[in-house]
């Protein structure tokens, strides 16, 4: 009997065909490690579990890849009220979460990258990005992700939630607290640096990643360019990703 799965692109359930023979690749939007872990987030990951362990029964070679994002807008403001460091903070929750997903019985994922240890795959995604004129710099010096020019190049983008667009104050200038961006829809992939928060010097400047981009960099580093499932809670579709998707088939011109 044939393996079906709920396809969120296609809104609709397909049978399961691998794109490479018997090897079978999942990435699942991992904890970002500023609190503990409540039910909601695990329903998640033991679904991941599921999945994977369904695979594996039915005789395919999984690689299961689950990330911890260890730098985001939340860690920061955590660190700054625990007045700790960046590592000893999220190291706390990354143990605690690590704990919990092997008392639930969830098999350990075959690699859980650190979203910083990998900024240097980041900047590589941006700077492609940047040379195909679909990502900005700012005024802020942070970078962002053009959502019309993405729709330029004949990609869809709001395909995941069936998102009208033009709907949305088309070419309104956004200044906010945080960020300064030409047009409401964009996404940040670059914040620039500030003081007292973390930075790594990149070429567009000093800075830390956006979390989207931090996924795709993530995943397209031990999975490829395209791969069999990507998984993660239904509150992320919209739009981290649906952001996921349109940064990295920008990138690379492949599905994602």
């Amino acid at each position: 009997m044939a393996l079906k799965l709920y396809n969120t692109l296609s809104r609709s359930t397909e049978e399961f065909t691998p794109l490479n023979g018997n090897q079978v690749g999942i990435y699942c939007c991992g904890p970002t490690v500023y609190d503990f872990a409540h039910i909601g987030n695990w329903r998640t990951f033991v679904f991941a579990d599921l999945v994977r362990r369904t695979l594996e029964f039915s005789g395919y070679d999984v690689k299961h890849v689950m990330n911890i994002t260890d730098v985001e807008d939340k860690i920061i403001k955590r660190v700054r009220e625990t007045k700790t460091t960046l590592r000893d903070f999220t190291g706390k929750y990354e143990t605690a979460f690590l704990d919990d997903l092997k008392t639930l019985g969830c098999r350990a994922p075959h690699l859980t990258p650190r979203a910083t240890e990998h900024i240097p795959e980041m900047l590589d995604i941006i700077g492609k990005l940047v040379e195909r004129g679909i990502a900005y710099k700012a005024a802020d010096g942070s970078v962002y992700f053009s959502i019309e020019k993405y729709r330029g190049c004949g990609c869809k983008y709001g395909q995941l939630v069936k998102l009208n667009l033009d709907e949305l104050r088309v070419g309104e200038r956004v200044e906010a607290d945080e960020y300064s961006k030409e047009d409401v829809r964009d996404f940040v992939l670059w914040k620039a640096a500030k003081p007292g928060e973390p930075s790594w010097d990149g070429p567009l400047g000093p800075g830390r990643p956006g979390w989207h981009l931090e996924c795709s960099a993530m995943s397209m580093r031990y999975l490829g360019e395209s791969f069999d499932l990507h998984t993660g809670g239904i509150d992320l579709v919209f739009p981290h990703h649906e952001d996921e998707i349109a940064q990295s088939e920008a990138a690379t011109g492949r599905p994602f």
